[in-house]
């Protein structure tokens, strides 16, 4: 009697014990679910990771395109002229009658211009090709007068007319005297003397 009640405890317990192990079993399947669950989160946090910084990128270069335009838009002063070429440093070749009016020294992106404010910011184009440079002498003279408002720097007007350079600073070397539809616009009034606004022949 004492041995049959001696099993019947034995195998209470163990049947206890055994519920305790498949109870452990069954949290510590649920304990292994856990971390792939947070897995499977991982990549949906990197994909929008990656969609927030493609916008912050679309917004960027939406945000330069305006500034873009907003730069386009400043221009003071167009239109088109014909421009013919000097290099006027005060040495007497083609008869120049000395330094350029501006008191700055003959240089590449130097142009003149008939009535236009000493030291203006002027942007040139032709056929695509394009110098920014300012007005820091006067000219051309007579020629302003049938429509030629602008006298640019050898170098500039040998580049917008093929992209080379010129035989010399005094010759652009190409039997071409001057350029007819260029595009000007005035991107900066200077504080010398001369007229703001359309260019006007030189003396008026």
């Amino acid at each position: 009697m004492q041995k049959r009640a001696m099993n019947v405890v034995l195998t209470g317990v163990t049947g206890t014990a055994l519920a305790g192990m498949l109870v452990a079993g069954v949290a510590a399947a649920s304990d292994d679910n856990a971390p792939k669950t947070a897995q499977s989160q991982e990549p949906a946090a990197a994909q929008q990771q990656i969609a927030k910084k493609g916008a912050a990128a679309d917004e960027k270069a939406a945000g330069k395109k305006a500034a873009t335009k907003k730069r386009a838009a400043k221009a003071l002063v167009t239109g088109t002229t014909t421009a013919s070429y000097f290099w006027d440093d005060g040495s007497g070749v083609n008869g120049d009658t000395g330094a350029p009016a501006s008191g700055k020294a003959m240089q590449k992106g130097l142009f003149a211009s008939p009535s236009w404010p000493m030291n203006t910011k002027v942007k040139v184009t032709y056929k695509g090709r394009t110098i920014t440079g300012f007005v820091g002498d006067r000219g051309p003279g007579e020629p302003s007068t049938r429509g030629v408002m602008l006298d640019l720097d050898t170098y500039t007007f040998r580049y917008l007319l093929d992209g080379k350079k010129p035989a010399s600073k005094y010759n652009a070397g190409t039997g071409e005297g001057h350029l007819s539809g260029v595009k000007y616009e005035v991107l900066k009034w200077g504080s010398g003397a001369g007229t703001k606004g359309k260019p006007v022949p030189f003396g008026s």
